[in-house]
């Protein structure tokens, strides 16, 4: 009969929950949020800080609050990707309002007329800075990210009942 046995201090696992891995300043999380067109949250969820905003999104409009999708969704640079666009589109009928990069190589898919929809985009920026007004939020005590979500979606319940 052979035995295995691990050492903990030789093994290379990982010493991170879900939601959180390492940046430049250490561990961290990304909060991803959805509001409507009044800033009202739809939908919160948390991620990893190294992982792109674009695959952040697609998890979050999963579990939206409301029973039907949003017609349109309006993003940053960030969210500038001709095959998420393609995805959007096809999968869940939502047209994504983003402009291009600065360093954009193909051709352009959207022209000025629907960009002025994102002049509005001060209201989700508005809900973003109104996340970071509350401090646990900020300086993430949490260790389980339940805990953290739970947190953020208190915050979310606030500051909706501040709207009204």
């Amino acid at each position: 009969m052979f035995e295995k046995r691990i050492s903990t201090a030789a093994s290379t696992a990982q010493k991170r929950g879900p939601g959180v891995a390492k940046t430049k300043r250490g561990k961290g999380s990304k909060l991803m949020a959805i509001a409507d067109r009044h800033g009202f949250p739809l939908r919160i969820c948390v991620g990893s800080a190294s992982s792109h905003e674009v695959t952040l999104v697609e998890g979050t409009l999963d579990n939206l609050v409301v029973d039907e999708a949003p017609e349109k969704l309006i993003g940053d640079k960030a969210y500038d990707s001709d095959p998420f666009d393609a995805r959007l589109e096809r999968e869940r009928a939502i047209e994504l309002i983003a402009p291009h990069k600065s360093n954009r190589r193909k051709l352009p898919t959207q022209d000025g007329r629907k960009l002025r929809r994102y002049r509005n985009r001060w209201r989700i920026e508005r809900l973003s800075a109104l996340l970071q007004s509350f401090r646990r939020l900020v300086s993430h005590y949490e260790y389980h990210l339940a805990n953290f979500l739970g947190f953020a979606r208190l915050a979310c319940m606030l500051i909706a009942l501040r709207q009204f």
